[in-house]
């Protein structure tokens, strides 16, 4: 299977500012796996929307994916009752 090239908006390194060292690691690591598996277990499709979500502690990662151009793009990181606002 091809790798993906992820990207990740200027907005989301906003979103990393507030998060603890901890979490802010163990989310990174989630978002450089999408590069070989843009569809991991636990991850969700959006109803409504052309987006995904997976998991990370009390953290959402939410994120795009265009098979065609084998790209996965971060659209948000936040905590869980802040990111679907």
């Amino acid at each position: 299977m091809a790798r993906y090239r992820v990207i990740v908006r200027k907005s989301v390194s906003k979103d990393i500012r507030g998060i603890p060292r901890n979490d802010v690691r163990r989310i990174l690591a989630s978002i450089e796996s999408l590069a070989d598996e843009p569809r991991p277990p636990g991850s969700k499709k959006l109803s409504g929307q052309e987006r995904y979500r997976i998991r990370q502690g009390n953290y959402r990662i939410l994120y795009e994916i265009e098979d065609d151009k084998l790209i996965v793009c971060v659209v948000k990181v936040r905590h869980r009752r802040d990111v679907y606002r």
